[in-house]
């Protein structure tokens, strides 16, 4: 038996609130988002929690795709990528690379073919995923919940960890390489995939150039005690704030410690040594913000 899908994803603004849709059929479709994300984040995860829906089950997927970004990556670009280290020919780091390192461990030992389709022509499957992805963006935008769908039969809920590198305070470096990705369970799973892509964007040159975007990641009690031994204020680190170069994911661990709040743990890798770092995200007026940051030196010959 072969499962025929289709995923797809949206962001308005790109990067903007963002949303991704797999569709079935009418008893059989899924959907989420985060309020700051890209198309391509978008794709990447419809695919994502497709190939994690159906792990259960030993039937062949067949996924119409109106990206080719994604279609590239899983039959030709990933393989090259996994055997550099999760860079792209000239050096640089994968973007998106939790993502496609999540794709990998999921695809493993799968039937799965992607097959391209032309975006909004009028394919049945991809215009139910695009508009559930769209909703999905939308309901983000306008900060309200989204329609998760029913999901596949049977699915168990799975989330990836991810990775994430900077350098000296969470707001003042960069980093470079990305640890394999591995897969455990979720709980809940919606909530953990927001959180760490919240994480991502406080990291992103798009959200790091625009200080109320900023601004509406951090608590009003936000502070951090950072790699380099300095303890930062809200206000001041919205005063200082300014793009990374390069910043990849590296979680260790995303864990609920309660039901509004998530402790992330993850290790930033620069060319001066390595630290360990923890994020805690807590839930206010049904909107999750970072509330508390430390990093700590990891190892010896850490210049500071």
């Amino acid at each position: 038996m072969t499962i025929v899908a289709a995923a797809d994803g949206s962001a308005l603004g790109n990067p903007g609130p963002a949303g991704w849709a797999w569709y079935v059929d009418e008893g059989t479709w899924a959907s989420g988002g985060w309020p700051r994300g890209t198309n391509n984040m978008g794709e990447l995860m419809a695919v994502l929690d497709l190939l994690r829906q159906t792990a259960h089950v030993d039937d062949d997927l067949l996924v119409y795709c109106d990206s080719m970004y994604v279609i590239n990556i899983v039959t030709q670009w990933m393989a090259g990528w996994k055997r550099k280290g999760w860079r792209k020919k000239d050096g640089k780091p994968v973007m998106n690379v939790d993502l496609v390192q999540a794709i990998d461990v999921a695809i493993k030992g799968r039937r799965v073919q992607l097959e391209w389709v032309k975006g909004h022509a009028g394919h049945p499957l991809n215009e139910e995923a695009d508009r559930r992805a769209v909703a999905a963006s939308t309901a983000f935008q306008a900060r309200r919940p989204h329609d998760p769908g029913p999901g596949y039969p049977g699915a168990a809920a799975t989330v990836p960890v991810e990775a994430v590198d900077a350098d000296e305070d969470l707001f003042s470096g960069a980093g470079a390489g990305a640890a394999p990705a591995r897969v455990r369970p979720a709980t809940p799973g919606d909530d953990l995939d927001e959180v760490v892509a919240l994480e991502r964007a406080l990291l992103s040159a798009e959200v790091r150039s625009d200080p109320d975007a900023v601004a509406a990641l951090l608590d009003p009690a936000w502070t951090e005690h950072g790699a380099s031994g300095r303890s930062w204020s809200r206000a001041e680190m919205l005063d200082s704030i300014a793009p990374l170069a390069g910043a990849d994911l590296e979680v260790l661990s995303v864990e609920p410690l309660a039901p509004d709040v998530v402790l992330l743990l993850w290790r930033s890798r620069t060319d001066v040594g390595s630290a360990l770092r923890s994020s805690v995200w807590v839930r206010s007026e049904g909107r999750w913000r970072q509330r508390f940051h430390q990093g700590t030196p990891e190892g010896a010959g850490r210049a500071r």
